[in-house]
């Protein structure tokens, strides 16, 4: 009779960030761990909140199914000998199976005779499975940054509190980190003060909601919409969706009760992003706006915990965000005393790093690629003294109070600061644009001031880690250069610029010779630089969605320009759906086969005597010229077209002329 069965794993707050990660993982190992024990069911849910991790089984069979199996033995020829009796092979195979000889059969395999044995294993009850089990799914689990408490070796998010398993009504008995699993439970932290005892596993869910617990995570997340929505439409508003916070949010309550929260007047004529920062970033608040986006001078948290005292808990929140937003004020004020172009002196005292230099030194680095990418692209004048201004006081806002205090606005007040100083509007764009994009999905710079300077910035980071050997290895990536290379390759495609990456690479590493700073020979890191962003380009064209042959054919030649590589993928994909594409690809594919072992030879136009051969040079050479200035251009429809029409020619050549002759110079 198939029955529920719960583990519940109890424990110290689990950080929010790991918990997406944990669930995930626990359903992978429970449904695949379950498969390899022959034991089906009807459902298998996974919850949690900030003090637990659950497994809920629904209809779990209580006995494994009976397991029918067939061993592939020795060969016929090798199993009996000429008399037809088996031989010591046979008599081994079928011992170690625990069958009689006279129970082998043969059975062909790719058309040869084998002795085959079928053994049959009994189903065992699961109620002894199941302490294995639950053990070896705890064990299983594995996080960002685990911790180890008291004497024990044993790593988990935090430390493991109690341990709850049932199968049905019976408690599943084993025993880890110095707990015995029971029957028991711990409700809300202080809501909730008895011990929650569950008389049977199905029972979970609902005993825990009446001890002010919603285990499930979906469900947590549409009562927190329903009540911010509703809150928010009391004073005329909404609050814009916002995933990353609200998954957030989801796991850092038990139990959702939202409250509105206000923002004195007083504050409201500072920057959006000063007022927003501190709500969201620092007390996971969520900004309430009018229906046309105007920030509104209103907040809504979520409080985990019920409706009690709300009054309290609201003025007690707004008395939070009111000191952090009357510190934002002092900033805003003694920050716009000093010009930002003042400030980038002071940049000389912040390392950027112990072997790179400080931050001064790097804004004179970004200076100077800026400029060779200026200068590369033909950019008139004035764009590249933008350019330049960019660059020079992209960096000043570190040193400014505000900055200091919240790191997250790095760049947001440089170009509030720059525009208070009365720099052009160009410029105050690029200062907010070059650490675009920040992060997978986040917008690019759209300026060519922000284009540059951010390529720049990014450039000058991976060049002096490779430089100094601090690279990522395998997932590791502590300076995030996967992050900073791709958005290099998403800026250059987006902007079509075709810039060799040799180029570039050679350029930063010039940058930080010409100060003195010891790196790595650049011809011990080019390679892999390159490698590096090739990689980079291969995984931003395949989110793109084409096929991962197509952009490896187009890496094939090497990806010096990136945006030349994926003009040639996008090309590529659309060609290979043509029906010439075949004929095209076989064509190829036979001169390659021919020549990929041979030595490269001038051509000798006297030498060749059939008409197709002659017919073959003449095509060549007459398209060869528009071929070059085709691919010179980026014009790869044409350079495409024009091979194509070579494929006829290249299939009458293969038709009357016999390739490998024995004439060594014909051949």
């Amino acid at each position: 009779m198939a029955k529920d069965f719960l583990l519940e794993i109890g424990t110290e707050e689990i950080p929010a960030k790991f918990s997406p990660g944990a669930m995930k993982q626990l359903e992978d190992q429970a449904s695949k761990r379950l498969a390899e024990l022959r034991l089906s069911y009807q459902e298998l849910r996974i919850y949690a909140t900030p003090r637990r991790l659950a497994l809920l089984v629904r209809d779990l069979q209580d006995k494994q199914e009976d397991l029918l199996t067939e061993v592939k033995g020795p060969a016929v020829k090798a199993a009996y000998d000429p008399s037809g009796s088996p031989t010591k092979a046979a008599q081994g195979f079928a011992r170690g199976q625990g069958v009689t000889v006279e129970d082998l059969f043969v059975q062909e395999v790719n058309g040869v005779p084998y002795v085959f044995a079928r053994k049959s294993e009994l189903g065992v009850e699961t109620a002894t499975l199941l302490p294995q089990f639950a053990q070896d799914l705890i064990q299983a689990l594995h996080f960002p940054k685990p911790m180890r408490w008291g004497d024990l070796d044993f790593r988990f998010a935090r430390p493991i509190r109690w341990l709850a398993a049932l199968f049905g009504t019976e408690v599943v008995n084993f025993e880890l980190v110095g707990l015995e699993s029971g029957r028991g439970s711990r409700g809300h932290r202080t809501l909730a003060e008895n011990e929650v005892v569950f008389g049977r596993a199905s029972d979970y869910p609902e005993l825990l909601r009446q001890a002010y617990v919603i285990v499930a995570p979906e469900e947590r997340k549409r009562m927190i919409q329903a009540q911010i929505k509703a809150l928010a439409e009391k004073v005329g508003g909404e609050v814009p969706d916002d995933e990353e916070l609200l998954e957030e949010v989801i796991h850092i309550v038990e139990y959702p009760t939202a409250l509105l929260g206000e923002v004195a007047d007083r504050y409201m004529h500072l920057p959006e992003a000063v007022i927003t920062t501190p709500m969201r970033e620092h007390q996971r608040y969520f900004p309430v706006r009018s229906k046309d986006g105007k920030l509104l001078p209103y907040f809504i948290t979520v409080r985990n915990g019920n409706d009690f005292a709300l009054d309290v808990v609201k003025a007690g929140n707004e008395k939070v965000l009111k000191a952090r937003l009357e510190d934002a004020a002092f900033y805003y004020r003694e920050d716009q005393k000093v010009p930002l172009k003042e400030l980038v002196s002071k940049l000389g005292k912040v390392v950027y790093h112990e072997k790179l230099g400080t931050v001064e030194q790097r804004v004179e680095r970004m200076r100077k690629v800026a400029r060779f990418i200026a200068e590369t692209l033909k950019f008139e004048e004035a764009r590249k003294e933008e350019i330049d201004r960019t660059a020079f006081l992209a960096k000043a806002d570190l040193v400014t109070l505000m900055v200091s205090d919240f790191p997250e606005l790095q760049g947001i007040m440089g170009a509030d600061y720059a525009r208070a100083g009365g720099e052009t509007p160009g410029v105050c764009q690029g200062i907010f644009e070059h650490y675009q994009p920040r992060f997978a999905g986040d917008s690019l710079p759209v300026s060519e001031a922000g284009r540059v300077v951010s390529i720049a910035d990014k450039l000058d980071a991976i060049v002096g880690a490779f430089g100094i050997g601090i690279q990522p290895t395998g997932s590791q990536d502590p300076y995030a250069l996967r992050r900073q290379a791709q958005g290099i390759v998403a800026i250059l495609l987006d902007a079509g610029w075709d810039l060799s990456l040799a180029g570039l690479l050679t350029a930063v590493y010039q940058a930080f010779k010409e100060q003195g700073t010891a790196l790595l020979p650049l011809e011990e890191i080019l390679p892999g630089l390159q490698d590096f962003f090739q990689q980079r380009l291969r995984f931003v064209l395949l989110e793109q969605g084409l096929r991962y042959d197509t952009v490896d054919a187009a890496l094939a030649q090497g990806g010096d320009l990136l945006n030349r590589v994926a003009q040639k993928a996008r090309t590529l994909s659309e060609k290979r759906t043509e029906e010439a594409f075949t004929p095209y690809v076989q064509a190829y594919t036979r001169c390659f086969n021919l020549t990929k072992k041979e030595s490269l030879q001038e051509l000798r136009v006297s030498s060749l005597v059939d008409e197709t051969e002659l017919a073959l040079e003449k095509g060549i050479a007459g398209r060869r010229e528009g071929f070059e200035k085709a691919l010179a251009e980026g014009a790869l429809d044409e350079a495409y077209k024009l091979a194509g029409e070579l494929v006829p020619l290249i299939e009458a050549l293969f038709q009357a002329v016999m390739i490998m002759v024995e004439d060594a110079d014909l051949k």
